[in-house]
């Protein structure tokens, strides 16, 4: 079965329904293809944190992080995200770490990156697949 993660901009844009293409492409999935990084959790409760406190998107957040699978970062990771950042800096490709972080484990647990962030398509890896599920 092919596994999806979703960064955190997909999470976000599922979590609200907005834009609805992203949630239409999720339902069309079995939830046990669905994945996210630790550091897409860390980046979701870090965005509900900082905001006034509202009851309906700590609720929200709550009831996505419950239904998807979160890979924890393991030593492997850390590996693939060493190589892929020297890789990436040697070509002056530039994009921010957490976002590295979450390519390099995408590419570790062997899974599509969903994702509508343009930033991830500088990476030139052969090992990094890539899908958007706005357009």
């Amino acid at each position: 079965m092919k596994k999806f993660m979703l960064d955190t901009n997909m999470a976000s844009y599922i979590i609200k329904g907005k834009p609805i293409e992203a949630r239409e492409r999720l339902i069309k999935q079995p939830m046990e293809s669905i994945v996210i990084s630790v550091v897409t959790e860390a980046e979701l409760l870090y965005g509900v944190a900082r905001k006034e406190p509202s009851a309906s998107l700590s609720l929200l957040v709550k009831n996505f992080l419950i239904r998807v699978q979160i890979l924890s970062w393991e030593s492997e990771t850390a590996k693939v995200y060493a190589d892929l950042r020297a890789s990436c800096t040697a070509s002056g490709i530039v994009i921010s770490a957490l976002d590295m972080m979450i390519a390099a484990h995408a590419i570790s647990a062997k899974a599509t990156l969903v994702t509508h962030d343009k930033a991830f398509k500088l990476i030139h890896s052969k090992m990094l697949t890539i899908e958007d599920w706005i357009k």
